[in-house]
C-alpha cells in the first residue's frame, strides 16, 4: 500500500440491536476523540428529572460526535426542569471507543439509581478508499471494507427480559465502590507501612550505611608485624 493514499473512511450503518424500542429512545455514540465531559452531559440531561447540567451553567447540553462538538436545541431552561426524563437511553461506541462508552455508562448507572442494562456485541463494517498517489501510474482505486468490534448498551428506567444474554440487573452500586475504596486504603497503607520499615535499616549483620558493623576476633589480635615489632625492642634492651 505504499502507492497508495487513503481518502476518505464510510462507516456502513448498523442495524439497531434493540427491537421495539420507541422513536424517542435517545442514542449517544461514543467516538474515540469524545469528551466524556460532554457525553454525560448530554445524557444526564435526558434522563434526570432535573438536569444537572442546565445548573448553574446557564447553558445548554452539548453532543458529541468523534471529537467534534455539536450543540443541542433545547428548551428554554424552565421548560426543561419540567420535562419528564426518557425511560431510556442507548450507548454506541466502536473500535477504540468500546471503553470510552462502558465508562459513559457505568457513570450514568452511578448517577441514576435502578437502570437495567442490556448489551450486546457486535462487528461494524467500515469501507476504507484508496487512491493511487500518481494517477498516471496506471493503478486503480481501492475500496478495502473492515470489520471492527462495536458495544451497544442499552440503560433503561422499565425492567428488560432477564433471559435475554447481556442483562445486568439494578445493583447496589454505593456498597461496591465502599468496598473498593476500602480495599484501595487497605494496599495504600501496607505500602506505607513496608516503606518506612525498609528505610529503617536492615539487621545486625548488614554492612550497609545504617547498619553496625560487625567485628570479628582477628580485628581485635594484633598483628605478627606487631608482635615482631616489641620482641626486637625487647631484645635491644
Amino acid at each position: 500500500m505504499e502507492n497508495y493514499s487513503k481518502v476518505r473512511t464510510v462507516e456502513q450503518p448498523c442495524p439497531c440491536p434493540f427491537p421495539g424500542l420507541s422513536s424517542d429512545t435517545n442514542e449517544v455514540r461514543v467516538k474515540d476523540g469524545s469528551k466524556i465531559r460532554n457525553l454525560m452531559r448530554y445524557a444526564l440531561s435526558r434522563m434526570e428529572v432535573k438536569p444537572r447540567a442546565l445548573e448553574g451553567e446557564g447553558g445548554q447540553p452539548k453532543s458529541e460526535e468523534g471529537g467534534s462538538t455539536t450543540e443541542v436545541q433545547e428548551a428554554p431552561c424552565s421548560q426543561a426542569l419540567e420535562k419528564m426524563p426518557s425511560r431510556q437511553i442507548v450507548f454506541t461506541g466502536m473500535g477504540k471507543g468500546v471503553s470510552k462508552a462502558i465508562t459513559c455508562v457505568e457513570i450514568l448507572k452511578r448517577r441514576v439509581k435502578g437502570l437495567h442494562q442490556q448489551t450486546r456485541l457486535l462487528f461494524s463494517t467500515v469501507l476504507e478508499v484508496w487512491e493511487p498517489l500518481e494517477p498516471a501510474a496506471g493503478l486503480d482505486s481501492l475500496t478495502v471494507s473492515r470489520n471492527i468490534p462495536a458495544i451497544w448498551v442499552l440503560l433503561s428506567r422499565d425492567p428488560l427480559d432477564a433471559s435475554l444474554p447481556g442483562y445486568q440487573a439494578p445493583g447496589n452500586f454505593d456498597a461496591l465502590w465502599a468496598q473498593a475504596a476500602k480495599e484501595d486504603a487497605g494496599v495504600a497503607g501496607g505500602q506505607r507501612h513496608g516503606g518506612r520499615r525498609k528505610r529503617g535499616g536492615g539487621g545486625g549483620r548488614g554492612k550497609g550505611p545504617g547498619g553496625p558493623v560487625r567485628q570479628t576476633d582477628r580485628s581485635r589480635e594484633p598483628g605478627k608485624g606487631q608482635s615482631r615489632g616489641k620482641g626486637a625492642l625487647a631484645g635491644q634492651e
